[in-house]
C-alpha cells in the first residue's frame, strides 16, 4: 500500500510513524518544519518551549517514548512544586488541595480558601442537596451555573477548566471536554459528592492540575518530534497541498512544486488528513467537517534573574480568572515546574495570552504585548527590572473549541467517512487536544486505513 499522510504536526507524524512498517508511507507539510506547534529553544541560560511543555501519562505515549529511545530523556514535574495558585486582585491564593478543576473533593481545605467568597461557598456546597437534571450535553458555563452557582465558574471553572481548552465557557461543550462532571452528576446526583467519595477510596492530591501525571523531556518537547521525523523514511517540507481527489482504487493528492523536489502530484491507496477541518474542507467540500471557530494564544517566555523575581515561586505557576482583566490568562513557573529549564541563579517564566475571551490582548502588537505581560508581572509577582531574554511566539487558530454539540458532529463525520474509503481523519480538532489525544487520534487513522490495528504496536 502507498499511504500520503498530509500534515506534519504531531497527529500526522505518529499516523506516519504507525504506518511505516506495512505501508509505503509519504508525509507531506507544507511549512519548511514538522512538529507543529512543539518547539524548543535554547536561548542563552534558558530552555525554552513554544507550544505545550508536557504531557499526560494516559495512552500509549509512554510505550511510544519507549520505542523511539526516548525513555532516559523523560523526566517528571519536581515534587516539591506540585501546586498551582489563583489570582484575585494583586495575591497569589493557593488552590485548596483537593479542588478538582470546578469542585472541592475535601471540604476543610476548601472552606479555608479565601479564593471563594462565603457566599460562593454556601451556593457550592448547595450542589449535594440539587436535585438531579442531568442533560446529554449542555456547555460548562450552563453545567457550572446549574450545579455550583456564578461565582464556581468565574472563579474557579474558568480559569481551571476553560482555561485548558483557551474556550468561552459559555459554548464550550461539557460531554466534549470534561464528561466524567456529568457522570457524577447522574450516579451521585452532585458533583461534590461525587468527589468526597472518591477522595475516601484515593486519598489526598495536590491541588489544581494533577502535575504527578505530567511529564516531559531533559532536552525539551521537540525531541519527541525530532525521534518521529528521524523514523520515517519519506518527509517532504514546503510541499502544500492543493487538492484531493478519489480515483479508481484510491486517492490523487496534487499539489505545488516541492522546495525538495518530487511530483506536482501522487496517486495513493489512502490518504490521513492531519490538517485543520477548514484546510480538509477546501479540498473536500461535502464532508460535515467541524466549522467551530479556532482560539489563537500566544506564550511569552521570560528568563529573569532569581533576584528580580522577589515573589516565591513556590509553585508550578498560576491561572487568573478573566474577570481580573488581565492581559496574562496563565503563567507558568517553568523553572520551577520542570528542572534543567534555566541555570542556576535563573528563573524562566512563561505567561499565556489570549484565547477566545482574550482575542482583544492577542491583536496586538508584540511589543505592546510584552509591555502588558510585564506590567501584569510585576504587580503579581514583583518583578525588578527587564528580562535578560524574550522569546514570543504567536500560535495562530492552535486551539480547536469543542462546541455544545460536538459528539454529534462527530458521529456524523464518522459516518460520512465510512462512505470514503481510503480516507482518515487526525489531529486535535476531532476527539481531544492534548499530545496524547492527538497522537491517539494519528494511531487510529493509520488503522482506518489499514484495515485493523497492526498487533504489537502502541
Amino acid at each position: 500500500m502507498r499511504i500520503v499522510v498530509v500534515g506534519g504536526g504531531i497527529a500526522g507524524l505518529a499516523a506516519a510513524y504507525r504506518l511505516k512498517d506495512r505501508a509505503e508511507v509519504i508525509l507531506l507539510e507544507a511549512s519548511g518544519r514538522v512538529g507543529g506547534v512543539i518547539r524548543t529553544r535554547i536561548q542563552g541560560d534558558y530552555l525554552m518551549e513554544a507550544g505545550p511543555d508536557a504531557f499526560i501519562d494516559k495512552g500509549t505515549v509512554l510505550q511510544l517514548c519507549r520505542e523511539l529511545g526516548l525513555e532516559q530523556q523523560l523526566i517528571r514535574t519536581s515534587q516539591a512544586y506540585r501546586r498551582s495558585f489563583m489570582v484575585r486582585g494583586r495575591r497569589l491564593l493557593p488552590v485548596p488541595e483537593g479542588l478538582y478543576l470546578m469542585a472541592p473533593s475535601a471540604l476543610g481545605p476548601f472552606l479555608r480558601s479565601p479564593i471563594v467568597s462565603p457566599l460562593g461557598k454556601a451556593r457550592m456546597l448547595l450542589d449535594l442537596v440539587a436535585r438531579r437534571r442531568a442533560a446529554p450535553d449542555e456547555s460548562l458555563a450552563s453545567f457550572v451555573r446549574r450545579r455550583l452557582g456564578q461565582e464556581a465558574l468565574d472563579r474557579l471553572a474558568q480559569p481551571l477548566l476553560g482555561g485548558i481548552y483557551a474556550a468561552d465557557p459559555e459554548r464550550l461543550s461539557l460531554a466534549a471536554t470534561m464528561p466524567q462532571f456529568l457522570d457524577m452528576e447522574r450516579r451521585h446526583g452532585s458533583v461534590v459528592r461525587a468527589l468526597l467519595t472518591a477522595r475516601r477510596s484515593t486519598g489526598p492530591g495536590t491541588s489544581g492540575a494533577r502535575y504527578a501525571l505530567f511529564h516531559s523531556f531533559g532536552e525539551g518537547m521537540e525531541i519527541l518530534v525530532s525521534a518521529l521525523r528521524a523514523a520515517l523514511p519519506d518527509v517532504r517540507l514546503n510541499t502544500a497541498v492543493q487538492g484531493l481527489d478519489r480515483v479508481e482504487g484510491g486517492w490523487r493528492v496534487r499539489f505545488g512544486n516541492s522546495s525538495e523536489g518530487g511530483d506536482a502530484e501522487l496517486v495513493a491507496d489512502g490518504v490521513c488528513l492531519c490538517v485543520p477541518p477548514a484546510a480538509a474542507a477546501s479540498w473536500l467540500p461535502g464532508l460535515p467537517l467541524p466549522a467551530a471557530p479556532r482560539s489563537s494564544v500566544v506564550t511569552v517566555n521570560l528568563g529573569f534573574r532569581e533576584e528580580q523575581v522577589r515573589h516565591p515561586l513556590n509553585g508550578a505557576g498560576f491561572v487568573v480568572p478573566h474577570s481580573e482583566g488581565r492581559s496574562i490568562i496563565a503563567c507558568s513557573f517553568s523553572s520551577r515546574k520542570f528542572e534543567g529549564r534555566s541555570q542556576p541563579g535563573h528563573v524562566l517564566l512563561r505567561a499565556f495570552v489570549g484565547g477566545m475571551l482574550g482575542r482583544r490582548h492577542y491583536e496586538i502588537d508584540d511589543e505592546q504585548l510584552v509591555a502588558n505581560v510585564l506590567n501584569d508581572l510585576d504587580e503579581l509577582l514583583d518583578v525588578d527590572g527587564p528580562p535578560e531574554e524574550v522569546w514570543l511566539n504567536r500560535l495562530p487558530d492552535s486551539m480547536p473549541q469543542y462546541e455544545v454539540g460536538h459528539l454529534d458532529r462527530m458521529a456524523a463525520l464518522e459516518t460520512a467517512l465510512e462512505r470514503l474509503p481510503g480516507l482518515a481523519l487526525a489531529g486535535n480538532s476531532y476527539r481531544g487536544v492534548g499530545i496524547p489525544d492527538c497522537i491517539a487520534s494519528g494511531f487510529a487513522a493509520a488503522d482506518r486505513l489499514l484495515g485493523a490495528p497492526i498487533p504489537g504496536s502502541p
